[in-house]
């Protein structure tokens, strides 16, 4: 799945780092803050929905969108989480980069946005 979504993200022209499980990928956001967070709800440590909430608990992070995807129907949950966005799987290319892309346009002004995507 990672590879995957490294190859739609990188063709869509934007960086992508992973992290093992939700407890590092907290900390990584916490010192990164990047675009956009994007996590599956069943992932080791620390779920994807509660690395949501922790995200919007934080002053620091509770600004960066988050983009929760699942083989789980659980839109409702995703969203009372704070998500910004629910995918179903299996991921459609189009779907999840206009996903993420639409995530990182609502929350950067249009001149940040392009240190993020190239195009």
């Amino acid at each position: 799945m990672r590879a995957l979504q490294r190859v739609f993200l990188e063709r869509a022209g934007l960086a992508v780092e992973f992290a093992d499980d939700g407890s590092a990928a907290l900390e990584r956001v916490r010192m990164v803050l990047p675009a956009v967070v994007v996590t599956e709800i069943l992932v080791p440590k620390l779920d994807g929905l509660t690395l949501c909430r922790q995200l919007r608990d934080g002053p620091a992070t509770a600004h960066v969108p988050v983009v929760v995807f699942s083989i789980l129907a659980a839109a409702a949950r995703a969203a009372e989480a704070g998500a910004h966005t629910f995918l179903r799987k299996p991921l459609v290319e189009s779907s999840f980069v206009a996903a993420v892309l639409g995530a990182i346009a609502r929350q950067l002004p249009a001149t940040s946005e392009q240190q993020w995507v190239s195009r």
